[in-house]
């Protein structure tokens, strides 16, 4: 076992080269990067420019952060085959939809951000509320993803908890700095193969040594954890993500959507891609590989929890220690220092991500629009990275407060339940619906963003969020994720009847100026697509789309009889 005595990693010169090099790399891609820098949107944008399997694998390196690797193997051991719904049902269908139809919207129209389509489609007001709490959650997401890579740094030297943070924020800006969005997409490319790398040695060790995939389930004791649909009805749910209620609406239709669409982190890989039909594959194809990411995180979390003692429970490792623990319980060197580097650059990418949404929303949303316009784009190339050091250094404190949570994904399911859910809503009804008007759009986002915060409160005294319907005082019980999903519901229902309801007695914006900014309502200049010459069968976003979902119903179905 490569855990040395002082509960440090055993790593050997071998495993601490491997980091070496690719930390050169590294720092090697920001530096030539930065070289193709003359504009504020090859900084914040690689001028879009990029091919779209570059792109769809950036995207989804992008997502393979502390959110996905720590979090999900969390998941896994706390919540059992159930967490497959993070993939299967939260996430594919909403990266289908992003491709296919908001992709459109946000690459045709050339916007920088989420939070400048909706100062075109609603008011400054609108744009200023969205930018402002869109700045606050990547801080926040980023301070996860700091968080973890400290965890990382904090086993491999055994240094204090607060140093480890410390320094980690540092690795990242030094390349996101450097080398603005190409820096970032053209590392995460890199980072995508050094993670499969790190994790793929897990699985096939763990399972091995557990008897294969058939001896993982029969030495789970706690049959539940079995279950992903069954005893899941509204009620009287025994599942262990609750009813299917809050699974359906709260975690794949608003929290995914709401993610996936409105996520400008996510959405700022696909605008990078060279053309529309670059753009709208991103997504597209970065779902096949996250429909097969439940291998690499949930299963190893479900390892973790049959072969450590005590894992999750008193005086044993925390859920989000899954991944580190197993990789120095089953390791040898040289694929440690695989596994390391994998999971290194897989925070790295997770923070760089936040880091590079903040720069853009803070210059473009912010900055520019309301203190300091009209000024020259090198200046608003420098305030991007003097953004950038702003926002991880942030960062470094909202590290300390995901520290308190032993299983991450229910931090981070809070934050999206607060900030995406009732931007979804908004989004939604201004996209599809034209008569919404300006100022409904703002207190939408208001009184949804209100909403959210009051039914988390309110989540830890009702009884129907703990299992049996027993209300627990001291609130260990409460299952947390249940409690998010239906935050997200609530926050989704309360902006959208606010938006309605302002709408119907404020007066709408005409027609001539949403243009492009509405469902059927195509700006003068046509479909941007319309100019691009024609395409291979393989690349049809049609097909793309229908197969990713293909696959994730086929494995939905299939995990249904792994009893």
């Amino acid at each position: 076992m490569n855990v040395s005595a002082a509960g440090t990693l055993d790593v050997n010169g071998l495993d601490y080269t491997i980091l070496a090099i690719y930390f050169a790399v590294v720092v090697a891609i920001g530096l030539l990067a930065r070289r193709a820098i003359a504009t504020s949107e090859d900084f914040f944008l690689s001028g879009r420019s990029l091919p779209a399997w570059v792109t769809g694998l950036a995207f989804i390196s992008a997502n393979l952060g502390a959110l996905e690797i720590l979090g999900n193997a969390a998941n896994g051991a706390q919540y059992g085959f159930a967490a497959v719904h993070f993939y299967w049902v939260g996430a594919i269908p909403a990266m289908v939809f992003l491709g296919l139809f908001m992709m459109p919207f946000y690459y045709g129209n050339k916007v920088h951000s989420v939070p400048e389509y909706l100062r075109r489609r609603f008011n400054a007001p609108t744009h200023f509320f969205n930018a402002l709490t869109f700045a606050v959650a990547q801080v926040l997401i980023a301070g996860v993803n700091l968080y973890a890579l400290a965890l990382v740094v904090k086993s491999l030297l055994g240094w204090p908890l607060w140093l480890a943070i410390v320094v980690s924020a540092g690795l990242v800006l030094v390349y996101i700095t450097l080398g603005g969005l190409s820096g970032a997409i053209y590392t995460e490319v890199l980072q995508f193969f050094v993670i499969l790398a790190g994790l793929i040695p897990i699985v096939v060790i763990g399972l091995h040594q557990v008897g294969g995939f058939g001896g993982l389930v029969d030495r789970v004791h706690d049959r539940t954890l079995l279950d992903t649909w069954q005893q899941s009805g509204v009620g009287h749910w025994k599942n262990p993500l609750g009813d299917w209620l809050g699974l359906v609406l709260g975690e794949g239709f608003v929290l995914s959507f709401g993610y996936w669409t409105t996520n400008f982190a996510e959405v700022q890989r696909a605008l990078s891609a060279k053309d529309m039909s670059a753009a709208r594959r991103t997504p597209l194809i970065g779902a096949f590989p996250k429909i097969f990411f439940p291998l690499l995180t949930i299963v190893p979390g479900m390892i973790a929890l049959v072969t450590i003692p005590h894992f999750g429970g008193a005086g044993g490792p925390a859920y989000n220690d899954a991944i580190p623990e197993l990789m120095g319980r089953l390791l040898p060197n040289g694929v440690l220092g695989i596994a390391l580097t994998g999971l290194l650059a897989a925070f790295m990418a997770g923070m760089a991500a936040n880091a590079s949404g903040f720069n853009t929303v803070f210059t473009y949303d912010i900055w520019k629009p309301y203190i300091a316009r009209d000024r020259s784009d090198r200046y608003y190339l420098n305030v991007g990275r003097i953004a950038t050091v702003v926002g991880i250094l942030i960062s470094v404190g909202t590290a300390f407060i995901a520290s308190g949570y032993g299983n991450i994904m229910n931090y981070i399911q809070l934050l999206f339940s607060f900030f995406n859910s009732p931007l979804f809503a908004t989004f939604v009804l201004g996209l599809f619906w034209k008569r919404t008007t300006p100022w409904a759009g703002f207190w939408g986002l208001v009184a949804g963003t209100a909403a959210a915060a009051a039914m988390h409160f309110a989540a830890f005294h009702i009884g129907y969020f703990y299992p049996g319907g027993h209300l627990d005082p001291t609130h260990a019980t409460i299952n947390a994720q249940m409690a998010n999903f239906y935050g997200a519901i609530v926050a989704f229902v309360v902006d959208a009847l606010v938006t309605v309801a302002v709408t119907v007695v404020t007066r709408p914006r005409p027609d001539s100026e949403l243009a492009g900014l509405v469902w059927r309502l195509p700006s003068a200049g046509g479909l941007v697509e319309a100019r691009e010459p024609r395409r291979h069968w393989w690349e049809s976003e049609a097909l793309l789309g229908s197969s990713a979902l293909g696959i994730a119903l086929v494995l939905s179905i299939t995990v249904l009889f792994v009893k």
